[in-house]
């Protein structure tokens, strides 16, 4: 018996790789769920400081965030870029692929200044939320979009660090700017240690000024190292027109697999809001706590991107494969916690963002409703986390359009229509919207699974197949 269990010990570990899988992606996912406090505790302050203020804030953070997961995932997409050629050992050329993210950065600071000026009000307004709310949602969003540039560096100046699968670095800069903007946020929201009172607005200053401290930081890492020599940093800043566009051919799908995402979301809460101001509230309030727990998928997806991306550039598609299915095994663990907490101790998940000073009917309501919500999320979750998974693969190797069609086709066919005749033509009620969404993901997973078990990513590149194979590290 012992003989058998050693000899099967000895199989599983050299089947899967569960320290390479954490060494990579723990950085990430503790990066990304720093992020996600750092939207959570927004929207903790903003939930008990007013409903108005929680009721514009979600809206419109992830409105901006749309346009910022866009340029800030083509910038990211760099990463793969370096993945390939550190896996490859064409280190010489890393420089060269992040300057021309770094000039795509520079080109999204323009379009998001435009945005601010000229589509704020006349998104808000197709929405057809309480003015009250909508006034808060221009501000907000309008303060995000003005300094988003700084985020979508951050993003791609990252991928330095993570394409070559250094992501601790990457991770203590990002808790650094969370550490800045919790008080940030809690003395510009309520006016504290001699500050001004600015509610949302001070919000939405102490998110950009964490971002800022973010790009900064990484910066100065990059540029004032003169060991990252070898790289190309410093001889790889002309603009090359050639490696850009293949950046622009498999970033933008792989960023719009993602975008569209946010959009179909985007959509659900703007066609919640016309359910009712509670039911959008509950609606918020469900969707930030799902973003803290949801954020570890995530930084998984980002890190078996860069896994398969190495494994790809070193021709060894095996090496991958162990770290897609190790990886599944440690987020499915994460996530049935996660669920058990939501499905048993809902009203202590819920609690933090119901203010103690509103009215009765108000808080049962808004509880009741999140309780049922957090039911059906705990299934949602299970299923984006194995989505995540195999998408962060085919995003790792190039296959990018193919989960850009599949998301855009499924969003429109499962959540964006069904919720909006639901709503608009059927009386439908949240819970009915919420069954869509359930729909939506199951649709994704079903696709991207499929997709991975053919095999065909095993053959794909994002770099030139002639990149030469010469050790500079």
């Amino acid at each position: 018996m012992l003989s058998f269990m050693h000899t099967f010990l000895r199989q599983w570990k050299r089947r899967y790789n569960y320290r390479e899988v954490l060494r990579v992606c723990l950085p990430l996912v503790l990066g990304m769920s720093a992020t996600t406090v750092m939207e959570f505790t927004d929207r903790a302050f903003l939930s008990n400081y007013s409903i108005a203020a929680i009721s514009a804030a979600v809206p419109a953070g992830i409105t901006s965030f749309l346009f910022i997961a866009f340029f800030g995932g083509v910038g990211s997409y760099v990463g793969v870029f370096i993945a390939q050629y550190h896996g490859r050992g064409a280190n010489d050329r890393i420089g060269r692929v992040l300057w021309q993210g770094i000039y795509f950065t520079l080109f999204s600071g323009l379009v998001f200044w435009l945005l601010a000026i000229f589509a704020t009000k006349p998104i808000f307004a197709l929405a057809g939320h309480e003015t009250a709310v909508r006034e808060l949602e221009e501000i907000y969003f309008s303060i995000l979009c003005k300094g988003a540039i700084l985020q979508v560096a951050a993003n791609t100046l990252g991928t330095f660090f993570t394409g070559r699968g250094i992501t601790r670095p990457v991770m203590l800069i990002t808790f650094a700017a969370v550490l800045l903007n919790i008080p940030l946020n809690y003395a510009l929201i309520y006016g504290r240690w001699g500050l001004p009172e600015m509610g949302i607005t001070g919000a939405g200053i102490a998110t950009v000024l964490a971002w800022g401290i973010n790009a900064l930081i990484l910066a100065v890492l990059i540029f004032l190292n003169r060991k990252n020599k070898r790289y190309g940093i410093f001889t790889g800043y002309r603009f090359d027109s050639a490696l850009t566009m293949r950046l622009l051919r498999y970033g933008i799908p792989g960023s719009l697999q993602f975008t569209l995402d946010i959009l179909a979301f985007t959509l659900f809460i703007l066609l919640v809001g016309r359910i009712g101001t509670l039911e959008l509230a509950a609606t918020n309030i469900v969707l930030s706590i799902n973003a803290v727990a949801f954020m570890p998928s995530m930084g998984v997806s980002h890190g078996v991107s860069i896994l398969v991306g190495q494994a790809l550039g070193k021709g060894k598609p095996g090496l991958a494969k162990r770290a897609v299915w190790s990886a599944i095994h440690l987020l499915v663990l994460y996530i049935l916690m996660i669920d058990l907490l939501f499905i048993f101790f809902p009203e202590q998940v819920l609690t933090p963002f119901i203010h103690g000073g509103r009215d009765s009917e108000s808080v049962v309501a808004i509880m009741t409703t999140g309780a049922a919500l957090l039911k059906i999320i705990s299934v949602y979750l299970l299923l984006d986390a194995l989505y995540m998974v195999f998408s962060g693969v085919l995003k790792g190797a190039g296959d990018t359009r193919f989960i850009m069609v599949s998301v855009g086709v499924s969003s429109l066919v499962c959540l964006v229509l069904p919720v909006y005749f639901g709503i608009t033509r059927f009386g439908m009620g949240v819970t009915g919207a919420w069954s869509c969404v359930l729909l939506f993901v199951v649709t994704l997973f079903l696709l991207s699974a499929g997709r991975y078990l053919t095999g065909k990513w095993q053959h794909m590149l994002v770099i030139e197949r002639d990149a030469r194979q010469k050790k500079t590290d």
